[in-house]
């Protein structure tokens, strides 16, 4: 194994800190005294998809739950773990749902082969397929396929979080929590709104 790489990563982040302290001389004493996001990401673990950057946003801006296509369902505690701690305690304005174009996790989900163990995890997404079998075969093109398959598991997965007793429980007592949904395009960098936004049920 080369550890010259990592080397290099502990040399950028010299450099990162250096620049940070450089603009602002407060700014690591203030980040570590408090985290007041209003925005909860949850998005793709996909490398080409920083959420911070995307937004162009300093840490302790977002708070972020990342996996294999930004998937919310309700047995994975991690998932809702975050939604809780961003909910309950950081008292966060808006959860924000993000897919991106191109994403292999989605692709992978209709392609019609074995994966190995992500199948399992995949299979959330079929789901999402199977209840839109009409428009998505009329899509010829197997990139616009799956760019709108991508989509689709956005807005279900904006809903999986409307369903949770999370927000449910935030509503009910009349906190604030509004849950968007978004595609990221790696094209030209861009974020769109899916215009499924919802401040309750």
């Amino acid at each position: 194994m080369d550890n010259i790489e990592l080397t290099d990563l502990f040399e950028n982040n010299r450099a990162w800190a250096a620049q940070q302290t450089e603009l602002d001389a407060r700014f690591f004493t203030a980040l570590a005294q408090q985290q007041r996001p209003k925005y909860l990401w949850i998005g793709c673990a996909d490398s080409r998809v920083p959420a911070n950057e995307i937004v162009g946003l300093p840490p302790g801006q977002v708070f972020v739950h990342r996996n294999i296509a930004n998937v919310v369902v309700h047995s994975d505690l991690n998932c809702l773990s975050v939604i809780q701690y961003a909910v309950d305690v950081l008292c966060i304005e808006h959860i924000i749902v993000t897919g991106h174009y191109g994403c292999g996790g989605v692709a992978a989900s209709i392609d019609g082969e074995r994966h190995g163990l992500i199948d399992n995890w995949l299979r959330h997404i079929q789901d999402v397929a199977h209840q839109h079998p009409a428009e998505l075969a009329a899509i010829q093109d197997p990139t616009a396929r799956s760019n709108r398959l991508c989509e689709l598991n956005v807005e279900a997965q904006v809903r999986n979080v409307a369903r949770t007793t999370i927000v449910q429980d935030a509503w009910a007592r009349g906190q604030d929590v509004a849950l968007h949904g978004w595609v990221y395009d790696l094209n030209d960098g861009l974020l769109r709104d899916l215009n499924v936004t919802t401040t309750e049920v």
